[in-house]
């Protein structure tokens, strides 16, 4: 596993670039509060959750060298603004990407989203695309469906906000296989010891004790930021 400031190094199995932070690792990318990481792998582009501006959304991607049209699944964690509000500049700028939502997801929201794009509905765990599924519609209150990538070396998950709780994610991503990483928002995670033997540790938006993991955790600790891509055979 390799981690880079920059998004430039070789192509990976698996190369999760972030590209909507509270805080950006690159000269020029725009930090904003939400988040959304890109996914590239030999078989698709996908990319997880859209942060809130959609012109800072574009703008970082096109400064990372992404094309929005080569984007073929855009994967939405949960409805909150922060999430999927760069979702409408996202598809009017050329993105044709089938769009994949949990099913609580509000009719009028689906079916708005479903003018610009094809809308998969999810309220249970399942593969969707090669390598790639989610847990299922997870919570009570805030309802959120996390990421599950497969690679060579375990699995990766990313999260939106772990509004769930990420103890419950990671017992849903446990179910699939060994958990090798998890990349994104931990909220207010507390129960650290989780996150023993894990390889690779991202906490990025909406994470209240990010310092704590890194303390903990100081090999396994990666600093996120708009730029920060990291590769997995």
């Amino acid at each position: 596993m390799r981690a880079s400031g920059n998004g430039t190094v070789g192509k990976p199995g698996v190369r999760a670039t972030i590209v909507y932070d509270s805080e950006a690792a690159g000269k020029g990318l725009v930090p904003g509060w939400g988040f959304s990481c890109l996914i590239e792998t030999e078989y698709q582009s996908l990319l997880f959750d859209t942060g809130w501006d959609g012109n800072a959304l574009l703008k970082n991607l096109r400064i990372l060298g992404k094309d929005p049209a080569d984007i073929q699944y855009i994967f939405l964690s949960h409805s909150h603004w922060d999430h999927i509000g760069g979702l409408a500049s996202l598809l009017a700028a050329g993105s044709h990407a089938r769009v994949i939502v949990p099913a609580s997801f509000s009719a009028r929201l689906k079916r708005e989203i479903g003018k610009r794009a094809d809308v998969l509905e999810l309220n249970g765990p399942v593969s969707f695309a090669p390598g790639c599924l989610s847990t299922g519609e997870l919570g009570t209150d805030i309802v959120e469906q996390s990421l599950i990538l497969r690679t060579g070396e375990g699995l990766l998950v990313l999260t939106g906000c772990a509004h769930p709780g990420l103890e419950t994610i990671l017992a849903a991503a446990k179910k699939t296989g060994n958990v090798l990483g998890v990349i994104g928002g931990f909220h207010d995670f507390s129960d650290l010891g989780l996150l023993r033997g894990m390889r690779m540790i991202m906490p990025c938006h909406c994470t209240s004790r990010a310092g704590a993991i890194r303390r903990l955790y100081p090999e396994a600790y990666r600093e996120g930021g708009v730029g920060t891509s990291i590769e997995v055979a």
